[in-house]
């Protein structure tokens, strides 16, 4: 209970004046609703076209998109209600922590399913019907929570062990610190985004390097490939950032300790938002088919394809 006291202690102590608030929530609303327009859009012509929705590489597309907006709806939420209720019940806090969580592990896992997907095609490409199929990528989706779950549950279990039923009945401001205060907790956290960090960047330069060889004597296809990676890679840096927000939250503290909340806005506007606004930029309106499917959807331009969902 002391480090949920601590952090609600230094939140009261910076609160923001009225406009700067609403301010705040304003942006956060209208990005919000922006990033969820276009990735509504995405989702609509993912379940139309049986292009999509028959094709290892766009379902793991589509997943990166659910993802995004299991990650910016609650993330959205929890910022509103930080400033509209405060304070909520702990139970309630863990449960909106615990799904965020599962959906930011999940996306560089995502991105590295999506970058060996690429690879197989381009330099395997008389064995990738064989081995990308749709029942394989399903259950690589399926796996992928599976290990998310592994990495998030254990600081749940931890804190039922030791903190007292009380604790779960009291209000504090919706942090995962302050959903699951054990330091251990921290720790775990900290090995566990190494190790998914080191895995995640071996697959994206092994990929990219083999395809970079590929491409040096082969179609366009090869080179449109590698640079479809290198935007694996940068997705995976802004991912980065999540991992590294504690430490960059602490770094803006000290320089700026009269600007927390200003501080903690900047940190959730570039680690949560931004990379969740890049995805359907790099991915939905880069790619050629989708973008054409896309377009009618966005500019309300019906097309003759019957529904279907996965």
């Amino acid at each position: 209970m002391n480090v949920s006291s601590a952090n609600v202690t230094m939140v009261i102590q910076y609160r923001d004046s009225f406009t700067k608030a609403v301010t705040k929530n304003v942006i956060v609303i209208v990005l919000g609703i922006s990033i969820h327009y276009i990735n509504a859009g995405l989702i609509q012509t993912f379940t139309r076209h049986e292009v999509f929705y028959t094709n290892p590489r766009y379902i793991l597309f589509f997943h990166l998109v659910v993802n995004d907006l299991i990650q910016v709806t609650l993330t959205s939420v929890l910022f509103v209600i930080s400033y509209i209720l405060y304070r909520i019940q702990v139970s309630v806090c863990c449960v909106f922590v615990l799904i965020a969580l599962f959906a930011t592990e999940n996306t560089p896992l995502n991105l590295a399913c999506m970058a060996m997907e690429c690879y197989i095609a381009i330099c395997r490409p008389l064995r990738h019907a064989r081995i990308c199929t749709v029942r394989r990528t399903l259950m690589l989706i399926g796996l992928m929570w599976a290990t998310s779950m592994l990495s998030v549950l254990p600081d749940l279990f931890v804190t039922l062990a030791t903190q007292p039923l009380d604790f779960f009945r009291s209000r504090v401001f919706c942090l995962r610190e302050t959903a699951f205060p054990d330091p251990r907790i921290v720790q775990k956290r900290d090995v566990t985004y190494v190790v998914y960090l080191v895995v995640v960047w071996l697959v994206i330069f092994y990929t990219y390097f083999r395809i970079l060889f590929t491409a040096k004597a082969a179609s366009g296809d090869a080179r449109k490939a590698r640079n479809t990676i290198a935007l694996h890679g940068f997705q995976v840096l802004l991912c980065m950032a999540t991992y590294a927000e504690p430490l960059l939250r602490q770094a803006l503290l000290l320089r700026f300790p009269r600007n927390r909340s200003d501080s903690q806005f900047a940190c959730y506007i570039i680690i949560h938002i931004l990379p969740r606004a890049v995805s359907p930029v790099v991915y939905g309106v880069r790619d050629r088919t989708f973008r054409r499917h896309l377009r009618n959807y966005l500019f309300c331009r019906g097309g003759p394809t019957k529904p279907r969902l996965v």
